[in-house]
């Protein structure tokens, strides 16, 4: 039950689907068969993407919520379940991140992106987690970042909610695996979205723009991630060593890590 394969007729959550890989994840697996409730707070851009699914011979639903809201989070998922007959699919992935050095950082800033980043993904879990295991089968993703692995200067606040997302959906998986619940973090790396302006963009060295990638990227690794049952996925996958060499050389990856973001 592990390896998601077949689309048709499950019922799919994605929050932060207005744009982005959200958005071009809720398309491919519409066009795949799925039923598809897209969520984030503007009501306007969400049903452009549900038209637009429509159009294609999809079927979904927006639904407008900020997942940093608890309350709004449980009505949206009251919703869903009762517009959909069920929730089969819940994908963590509303966020938003920043460039600039902890010291110059606004607090209230920090906080907001903690509780979009994460709290907005215990959120939906807390309120969808119910419903996968009394049915016994579902799959919950977590997008997560190659930044909730490795510590990258200048993003301290986007982060630290990321290596809280990639914790929190590790142990999760443990605890829910045997009861039919598959969960998968996905590790992108940098993605050529809106994320990165002009501004942390001039800063970034050539090597660490040359090595950016498209949404459609993103989101093929995580369709066959789910196809192959895999717990977790770094994209591209050559970062991954990284994480290795980190675990054994730590002061030489700090010192790579450092060269390639900020020069």
């Amino acid at each position: 039950m592990s390896k998601l394969t077949d689309w048709g007729g499950k019922r799919a959550v994605i929050t932060g689907a207005s744009s982005g890989i959200g958005r071009l994840l809720a398309e491919r697996i519409a066009a795949k068969g799925a039923r598809v409730a897209l969520v984030a707070r503007r009501l306007d851009l969400l049903e452009e993407v549900a038209a637009a699914i429509a159009s294609a011979g999809g079927d979904a639903v927006a639904v407008a919520c900020d997942v940093a809201r608890r309350d709004e989070v449980s009505a949206a998922a009251e919703r869903i379940a009762g517009e959909l007959g069920g929730i089969d699919v819940l994908v963590n992935n509303a966020g938003y991140g920043g460039h600039r050095r902890f010291a110059d950082w606004d607090l209230d800033d920090i906080e907001r992106m903690m509780q979009v980043n994460f709290l907005g993904s215990v959120y939906w879990t807390k309120a969808v987690l119910p419903r996968l295991l009394e049915q016994g089968r579902g799959w919950i993703v977590f997008m997560a970042s190659v930044a909730g692995r490795i510590g990258v200067p200048d993003e301290s606040a986007y982060v630290a909610s990321k290596f809280a997302m990639v914790g929190l959906a590790e142990s999760l998986s443990s605890e829910v695996e045997d009861a039919g619940v598959h969960v998968l973090t996905v590790c992108p790396g940098a993605i050529d979205t809106p994320f990165f302006d002009d501004e942390a963009l001039a800063r970034m060295p050539a090597v660490a723009k040359r090595s950016m990638i498209g949404p459609a990227r993103g989101v093929d690794a995580t369709l066959a991630a789910l196809a192959r049952g895999r717990h977790e996925v770094t994209v591209p996958g050559s970062i991954a060593a990284g994480y290795v060499v980190r675990a054994v050389a730590p002061e030489f990856m700090r010192r790579q890590v450092k060269k390639s973001t900020i020069g």
